[in-house]
């Protein structure tokens, strides 16, 4: 996915009431921390927020699993999910959208550990609620307890929980996902029609959530994204 998809999403694409929010909050948190710290984009995928943190003036590193990881300016992550970095080495930590995926969270969680210097920041985002999507494979799901407990249980400590998108905004954008992945499977006129058709739901969606009590859309979002630290 592209920079400007994930980081400047358009009414046009389906998944933009989750993006935009999504970029806003990495934004922010990485806002915070200091000119020149070093971030870890651990399983960085296609780098879509590379761009945005070295705008902001961060080292930028990012690490994924790729076969041809080092020939894409990335840092391997070896198969026991290790970083070629040295202990307790970077100031933060980005895993964005990347949790769910995971099918050994004790030995990502302990990389994260082993990585972040003491103080260190971890900006972490995944599901709570939404389709299987697997790349290349799709595990878990989150309540907003469930979250902070798993990441507790692993010596991480979530310092704030933010919360995209409520429940009833979320169920208009599964029908528009649905409805615009057969869309586009139409000839010529397909993907414009996809594309008003997002238009058209996304709107209806912002209301949704506008109505949506805060209680009800933290408890029950589509996306949630942590900021946290290692235990001392």
């Amino acid at each position: 996915m592209h920079d400007s998809r994930r980081v400047s999403p358009s009414m046009w694409h389906t998944d933009w009431l989750q993006l935009a929010p999504l970029s806003k909050l990495i934004r922010e948190q990485a806002g915070r921390l200091p000119k020149g710290a070093s971030i870890v984009d651990l399983g960085c995928g296609d780098m879509p927020y590379a761009s945005l943190l070295r705008g902001l003036g961060l080292d930028y590193r990012p690490a994924d699993i790729d076969a041809d990881a080092v020939a894409k300016g990335k840092l391997p992550i070896g198969p026991d999910g290790r970083v070629p970095l040295p202990d307790h080495s970077v100031d933060a930590i980005l895993s964005a959208q990347v949790f769910e995926h995971v099918p050994d969270l004790d030995a990502y969680c302990a990389e994260i550990r082993r990585l972040l210097k003491p103080g260190g920041t971890l900006i972490l985002s995944t599901h709570g609620s939404w389709f299987y999507h697997p790349h290349p494979e799709d595990h878990r799901r989150w309540t907003r307890t469930g979250l902070v407990l798993d990441l507790q249980t692993r010596g991480i400590v979530t310092e704030e929980m933010h919360s995209i998108c409520g429940p009833l905004a979320t169920t208009t954008m599964i029908r528009l996902t649905a409805f615009a992945f057969v869309l586009k499977k139409v000839p010529v006129v397909g993907p414009i029609i996809a594309g008003a058709l997002a238009v058209v739901m996304n709107a209806r969606a912002v209301v949704e959530d506008a109505v949506t009590p805060a209680a009800m859309r933290d408890d029950n979002a589509c996306v949630y994204l942590v900021r946290a630290h290692v235990a001392v």
